[in-house]
This record gives structure tokens, sequence and C-alpha cells, in this order.
């Protein structure tokens, strides 16, 4: 089995042209012959930090795992420990997804 650290950024993309959020990363990612995972942390675990990322997963966990080489791959973000790691999944849905969210200002 391989394995791969790296700090890495999840982008969270709002549409192909619109960023909405990035956030460094520590990531290991182990593969063998059939398939691969990931596990990572925050790199800055501050409550900013891990509130936005918090927002950002639950409005939507895909994000864009983008690598120090600009390499990137489309993953769901599962969330652990109060937001503060996560397991990686690869996405393989499709590119277009609804993401609904409301502000009540009243």
């Amino acid at each position: 089995m391989n394995s791969f650290e790296a700090r890495c950024w999840l982008d969270w993309w709002a549409n192909s042209s619109t960023l909405l959020g990035s956030v460094e990363v520590a990531v290991v990612v182990t593969a063998d012959d059939a398939s691969w995972s990931a596990q990572g942390h925050l790199a800055s675990d501050t409550d900013e930090v891990r509130d936005g990322f918090a927002f950002l997963c639950d409005l939507d966990p895909v994000f864009t795992l983008r690598f120090e080489d600009e390499s990137t791959v489309a993953v769901a973000v599962h969330p652990t420990h109060g937001h503060r790691r996560f397991t990686l999944t690869e996405y393989t849905g499709g590119t277009r997804r609804s993401v609904s969210y409301r502000v009540d200002l009243s």
C-alpha cells in the first residue's frame, strides 16, 4: 500500500467561475491497486476557519481537493470531531448540483 502526505486545499465552488471558500488542510492519502482513501484535518483550527468549513460542508459536502502542483480531484468531505477532522471519498456524481439555502431576515 502506498501513502502520500501533504498540505492541500479544499476549494468550494459555487459555479465554474466563483470560488466561495478555500481551506488549507493536511491530508494522508493511501492507495492500493483497486482504490484510495484519505483522511485529514484543518491546517488552522480557529473558530472562524472551522465555522466556515462547517457551513460549506452543510451546504454541499462536495469540494475540489487541490494539491500544490495545482492538480485537482473532486471529493466528498465526511467531517468528524466537530469539523476538525474528516475523511474524503472520490466524488463521481454530476458536475451540476442544486444547493438550496435560505437566510431568515426577520
